[in-house]
This record gives structure tokens, C-alpha cells and sequence, in this order.
């Protein structure tokens, strides 16, 4: 499973980028706007020059051709950029022209199986479905997650599965379970991965020991 981060902090990129775990980046318009970094071009560029992977940048419109025309511009910034749309009915006439020319797309702000067979039909590159929010009002956001990865392997659809709004670690476990293709993870959950008490105890226990070594040995 590929591992995206889900932010637009250049400085949360950067040093996460370091672990040599990140595959790709997903922003959008909310995480953009908490940056207050100047010209929106400029930090996607340089997101992209970070990461060398996929680079999710949103059109802002509700119009098909006006998500085109958005969409044209932005691969200008990189070959790494993926087109995030989102799941109406004119963003999915969007996907089926941008898959023709072909840029790589990401379809957003999916909440049922039966608007990801559409995304895939239209030849989306990614399906973002969104689990945190799906949870949030009491449906199953995993049992989603399940019945697209079962779907698009019934039928053979080339879409990789990206599983979004991940609030905590459990998300991302139950992504790699079911088989999703990506998980796009906040950098507060990706550090929390990296934790668990008996490693911080066995970390401890070993560096005591250690100084007993070094004592042993004056």
C-alpha cells in the first residue's frame, strides 16, 4: 500500500519526505488556505520538487469545461500533479476528457460504491473515498472501503483505491487489510504509526543496560 501525506505544510513534507516511507502528497483547497504561503503554483512546485510522487492539486469550479481548463494549467507546474475533481455529475465528464488527454486524475469526495463505479468508468487514476466522514455520521467508512476494493476487482477497473480523511492509525491498518491501493494520512497519524509503549520501554531497558555495559567497563 502506498503511503500519501495529507497536508500542504512544507515543513511537515519535508521532514517526513526524510523517512523514505512517503509516496505522494494530496492537498486541497482547506489545507492550502491554513498555509498562507503566497502563490498557490509556487507551493505546489515546490511540494512536487520535495516528493518526486503523485501531487494532488484540486480545480475549484463546478463546471466541466472550467475544471478542464484549471486542470490543463495545473500539470504546467509538474509531471507529478494528479487532478483532483470532484464527484458530480460534471466533474465525472471532466474525468472522462482528462483521462483521454491523458492526465492523471483523483476523484474526490466519494461517499458510496456506487459513485466509485462511475469515477471508474470514467477512467479516474485514483477514488478518494471518505472514511473519517463517513464514520462521523455513523456509517461504516471501512465497510466502503471493502465493497470498492471487491467491486474494482470483480472487474478488472484500473482505479486505485486511496482511502482519505484517516483520523487515526486504525484507518490506515484496516486500508492495508482490505487492500486499498494508497491511504493518504495525516502527519499527526503518520507519526503515531511509529509509536507503541513497549518499544519506548524496550528502548529504555536497553540504554540502562547499555550504561551498565559502560560502567562494567571502566
Amino acid at each position: 500500500m502506498k503511503i500519501f501525506l495529507d497536508t500542504a505544510n512544507i515543513d511537515e513534507i519535508r521532514e517526513t519526505v526524510s523517512l523514505g516511507v512517503i509516496d505522494g502528497v494530496t492537498t486541497n483547497p482547506s489545507l492550502i488556505s491554513k498555509e498562507n504561503r503566497g502563490d498557490y503554483k509556487d507551493v505546489m512546485k515546490e511540494i512536487c520538487d520535495i516528493v518526486q510522487g503523485p501531487v494532488s492539486a484540486e480545480v475549484v469550479s463546478d463546471d466541466c469545461d472550467e475544471m478542464i481548463r484549471q486542470a490543463h494549467d495545473l500539470v504546467k507546474i509538474s509531471d507529478h500533479i494528479v487532478i483532483k475533481i470532484p464527484l458530480i455529475a460534471e466533474g465525472i465528464k471532466a474525468v472522462k476528457q482528462l483521462s483521454a488527454d491523458n492526465i492523471n486524475t483523483n476523484v474526490t469526495l466519494c461517499f458510496s460504491a456506487n459513485q466509485a463505479i462511475l469515477a471508474a468508468k470514467a477512467g479516474a487514476t485514483y477514488i478518494s473515498p471518505f472514511v473519517g466522514r463517513l464514520d462521523d455520521v455513523g456509517i461504516d467508512g471501512m465497510g466502503l472501503i471493502a465493497d470498492i476494493v471487491e467491486i474494482y476487482e470483480n472487474y478488472a477497473f484500473s482505479t486505485q483505491v486511496l482511502v482519505a480523511s484517516i483520523r487515526h492509525t486504525q484507518h490506515v491498518l484496516d486500508s492495508a487489510t482490505l487492500g486499498a491501493d494508497v491511504a493518504t494520512i495525516p502527519t499527526k497519524v503518520l507519526m503515531q504509526m511509529l509509536k507503541h509503549p513497549l518499544t519506548d520501554t524496550g528502548i529504555a531497558a536497553f540504554n540502562k543496560d547499555w550504561e551498565k555495559v559502560k560502567a562494567l567497563a571502566k
